[in-house]
């Protein structure tokens, strides 16, 4: 059997019973490296467990996959991933894969991003779609995911964003020379995300568009949902460029309409409470 276990958000105790239970019975535990992280290293996941844990990062788990399902037939084999196991596609494809070779699977669900950023007061079934906000280089500058926020906007809904994670990257230029070196890791602050939406509308007035998105619209940041240093800040998109949130993992919401109960709850988090009397 294959389980893909989902660890929550915040710590090694945020896995469910189920979780664990299957955990501790499996012959190889894999543990997910690339998507997101949690407060705490691999040595206090493997405290707790009980289990030594082997890290998969994208490489294995795109391109080796077979290698990590490999005893799946025989033994039980754990998968473990930050959050849920379906916040990422490329675990979709884990499955996929199992099932073509004749592998029973099990899913052990557990809360993410996409639930928990309910904690801030705005509403789930106001959310739009949800946008990646990418690292830009001096050479690529994309603006996709603007026009999706823009979108969400027109529509009165909320977008969650969720900001870049460079892991195991490697620069291009030893890419080309095909050396194993990698870059240092780098999560996207709301600070850096909110910089480049900002960038995005000043770069349009300059071509004469009016955009539904402004400095003053009101935008939530998010640092560490479900750890116990969990926070969270709402203000303007201007004040989301120099709001001090902490460590990694970031979040950045840009709201659509909203009822005043949310505006109610986002006062609670409110850097400046004259945003919201300004903003009514």
């Amino acid at each position: 059997m294959l389980y893909l276990v989902g660890l929550g958000l915040g710590d090694a105790k945020d896995i469910t019973v189920k979780g664990l239970e299957a955990v501790r019975r499996c012959r190889r535990v894999y543990l997910e490296a690339y998507t997101s992280v949690l407060t705490v290293g691999k040595e206090a996941l493997e405290e707790f467990y009980g289990k030594e844990l082997i890290l998969a990062d994208r490489e294995m788990v795109e391109q080796e996959a077979d290698s990590l399902l490999k005893e799946a037939d025989v033994c039980d084999v754990a998968f473990l991933v930050v959050g849920d196991p379906f916040g990422a596609t490329t675990h979709s494809d884990l499955v996929l894969r199992a099932v073509k070779l004749g592998i029973p699977y099990k899913v052990i669900h557990n809360a993410s991003i996409m639930n928990a950023v309910g904690c801030c007061g705005l509403q789930l079934y106001s959310f739009g779609e949800t946008v990646s906000i990418v690292f830009w280089t001096d050479t690529w500058k994309p603006e996709s995911f603007f026009d999706k926020i823009e979108k969400n906007r027109q529509s009165g809904m909320h977008t969650l964003c969720l900001l870049d994670i460079k892991v195991k990257e490697q620069s291009v230029e030893n890419l080309m020379k095909g050396r194993k070196i990698y870059e240092p890791p780098r999560y996207m602050t709301v600070n850096q995300a909110a910089e480049q939406l900002l960038a995005i509308i000043q770069n349009r007035r300059l071509q004469g568009e009016k955009t539904e998105i402004t400095e003053n619209t009101i935008c939530v940041g998010l640092a560490r949902v479900g750890a116990l240093d969990e926070k969270i800040a709402s203000g303007t998109l201007q004040q989301m460029s120099s709001v001090e949130l902490g460590g990694p993992l970031h979040s950045l919401i840009v709201t659509g309409t909203m009822h005043p109960l949310e505006l109610e709850m986002l006062k609670l988090f409110s850097i400046d409470s004259s945003t919201f009397r300004n903003n009514a």
